[in-house]
């Protein structure tokens, strides 16, 4: 078991963090501490395997707090300020986080966590588990775990996509390129700037039209190709 604790002023960024953390095994939330002065007092009296690590707080930033540490737990940065990278590795931290983050992205860091603790990968990333069957998606405040048998097609949606599963739609945070790069190309095709569809879920192909169930789907003019290779 390896234990944290969250390091930030923002209680919005606590609760994304220990949601995200809670469907992980053998990893421990043991405190929130919402400044540096706060930690400082914790990890004076208590150790931890590894801390989340705002940069941007009142009083004493993170980055300075980390530098104030003679031997701090291992760190993962978190923040909206990507110009702030290079000082993170630098001070030796094992990953910095870009807000907003994935449920995968954040898998990646505790990976990293439990390889340099000597000890065996805890979790493999869901967007790379060996069968490739299921990922999580946030959408409407929850996570939801997606079984890619159940997924027909996902359409683009601004800055967000839709994602239309066999008896659902769920409004995923992620572009549609984040799914385009997760995916397996074996199972599913990127048929226009605004769809990927499921493969084996096409019922039929129709001048510049997909059918998937009731679901007409457009074949973009630069996808034609990739939609010819089926035939």
């Amino acid at each position: 078991m390896l234990n944290f604790i969250i390091i930030d002023d923002e209680p919005l960024a606590h609760e994304i963090i220990e949601e995200f953390c809670s469907m992980i095994p053998h990893i421990a939330l043991k405190h929130h501490c919402y400044n540096a002065m706060e930690a400082m007092e914790y990890l004076n009296k208590n150790t931890v395997d590894f801390m989340f690590l705002d940069i941007n707080m009142p009083k004493l930033k993170g980055l300075d707090f980390l530098k104030t540490m003679s031997n701090p737990p291992k760190t993962i940065v978190t923040t909206a300020y990507k110009e702030y990278a290079l000082e993170g590795f630098e001070l030796n931290v094992v990953d910095y986080l870009l807000k907003p983050f994935s449920f995968d992205r954040l898998v990646k860091a505790i990976n990293k966590v439990s390889e340099m603790d000597s000890s065996k990968t805890i979790i493999k990333e869901v967007a790379n588990t060996n069968d490739k069957s299921r990922f999580f998606v946030k959408g409407d405040k929850k996570y939801h775990q997606i079984t890619l048998t159940d997924l027909l097609f996902i359409e683009a949606y601004g800055n967000y996509t839709k994602l239309f599963l066999k008896e659902e739609m769920i409004i995923s945070h992620e572009k549609i390129s984040y799914y385009e790069e997760i995916l397996e190309v074996s199972q599913f095709l990127r048929v226009h700037k605004s769809f990927i569809v499921s493969i084996d879920k096409i019922k039929l192909i129709e001048g510049n039209r997909i059918i998937i169930e009731d679901h007409k789907i457009p074949i973009g003019q630069t996808y034609k190709r990739n939609v010819s290779e089926l035939l």
